[in-house]
């Protein structure tokens, strides 16, 4: 064991802790064994603190990493920090994709449970958990399989528990048909944020996938401009050549911190409008290879120095189906803020998981890249919060750094039933994070 300092995607909030790499489950239950508060960690993709704890044990998974095969039926068993990157690599060619994947290939699968991850295809196929159809989950009160129908309740409260009801050592996934590595994909571009929203609305039941990156920058009639991006999987009669090619690794990455200010309203402008002017008007059923719709920033790696040694914050929230309204002042405040949102992205919500801390419900999810140093963020910040409580919304613990805790019951009203769970698994609350002590979830 090490002692590290460990940060965020965001790197906003470092902390310094002890770092253990146990290689098998029952590693895993002795390190458990000695009480000492703990709380799993995977590739280090959660944007804020869920993955640190300033003075404790935070546990790698990367050294669990079996690769079971894919059976006939897409069944596929493996290590909680077995990569989405490395199951990609064996299953594309295989005719496999992940049922459900985020932005970003490197999370681990322990990972993508804790946070209950979803994708651009959450209106139609929900979060990743959804698609779990076994994990094994080590707790202070002892080793468990539990499943959507065995431990009914354990499942749901670790699906999206952040990893403070035990340390999920493998998992069985369900993964998704396809025929080829390409999706066939129709680009729209928008002059406001109402017609993006509208178009989304009325047809993004179509489409198994479903993105719009908005401008945050503008103002008045051309307020959330955006590019809408939909796609589904191209067969193999729709492709005059059939390929199925695992992702490649990327090429370029970023080998130092940019200066600070280097993302400021004037660049981020500019980069807007040539990033609106290049988009087509209308372009349907280009063939793009999985990795380009996908996980486009895992083609530079390191992307986050990008912003600085002062980091950014990722603020996703999502709000109801009637509250799209809420959307719409939250992207007013930021364009009359004067506060760079250097990345927005927009989606559509289909229903809710039976998980009392996952985060999607059905509606509208917009998430900004918010680059830390201006002045007024933390007002902003504030302002989006309030917005977004008063339309019954909520925040993604995966992306926060920085909520206020009597926010949180508010948020998530079901806060409660997870911690009956945990109370029945970790009575004395040993699993416990920087954030779960910052939002005053569990203490310890």
């Amino acid at each position: 064991m090490t002692r590290a300092t460990f940060y965020g995607w965001g790197r906003t909030t470092p902390s310094v802790a002890t770092l253990s790499n146990p290689d098998s489950e029952l590693a895993v239950a002795e390190q458990l064994a000695t009480g000492a508060p703990l709380i799993a960690r995977g590739l280090g993709r959660s944007y804020g603190d869920a993955a640190q704890l300033s003075g404790g044990l935070v546990m790698s998974n990367l050294a669990l990493d079996d690769i079971g095969t894919i059976d006939e039926h897409g069944v596929l068993r493996v290590g909680a920090g077995v990569s989405i990157d490395q199951i990609l690599h064996s299953s594309i060619p295989q005719g496999w994709f992940v049922p459900v994947t985020p932005g970003t290939r490197q999370v681990t699968i322990g990972g993508a449970i804790a946070a209950d991850v979803h994708g651009k295809n959450h209106h139609r196929d929900g979060t990743f958990s959804q698609h779990v159809l076994e994990m094994r989950l080590v707790t202070p009160s002892g080793t468990f399989s539990v499943s959507p129908t065995s431990d009914e309740a354990l499942f749901w409260a670790s699906a999206g528990g952040m990893g403070l009801t035990g340390v999920i050592t493998s998992a069985t996934i369900q993964m998704a048909r396809i025929e080829t590595d390409k999706v066939l994909v129709d680009t729209e571009r928008f002059a406001n944020l109402e017609g993006v929203m509208a178009a989304m609305k009325e047809r993004d039941h179509e489409y198994k996938y479903s993105v719009a990156w908005v401008d945050c920058m503008t103002r008045g009639a051309h307020m959330g401009r955006a590019i809408l991006t939909r796609a589904n999987h191209a067969t193999a009669s729709d492709l005059d050549q059939v390929t199925l090619k695992a992702p490649k690794p990327a090429k370029l990455f970023v080998p130092f911190d940019a200066p600070s200010g280097l993302l400021n309203p004037l660049s981020v402008r500019a980069f807007n409008e040539l990033w609106f002017r290049s988009a087509p008007k209308l372009q349907e059923n280009e063939a793009q290879e999985l990795p380009t719709f996908f996980h486009p920033l895992d083609g530079v790696r390191d992307w986050n120095r990008l912003y600085g040694k002062r980091g950014f914050v990722q603020y996703q929230f999502c709000v109801p189906d009637d509250a799209h309204e809420t959307i719409v002042a939250a992207i007013a405040r930021l364009s009359s803020s004067g506060v760079a949102s250097f990345l927005a992205v927009l989606k559509r919500f289909g229903p809710a998981n039976p998980g009392p801390l996952s985060f999607p419900l059905p509606g509208w999810t917009l998430a900004l890249d918010l680059p830390v140093g201006p002045h007024a963020l933390p007002e902003v910040l504030d302002d989006l919060d309030a917005l977004v409580l008063e339309a019954n919304g909520r925040v993604y613990f995966a992306k926060d750094a920085r909520l206020a805790p009597e926010k949180v019951r508010a948020m998530y009203p079901r806060l409660g039933e997870f911690l009956e769970v945990k109370n029945r698994v970790d009575p004395h609350h040993q699993m416990t994070s920087d954030l779960a002590r910052r939002l005053q979830i569990v203490g310890k």
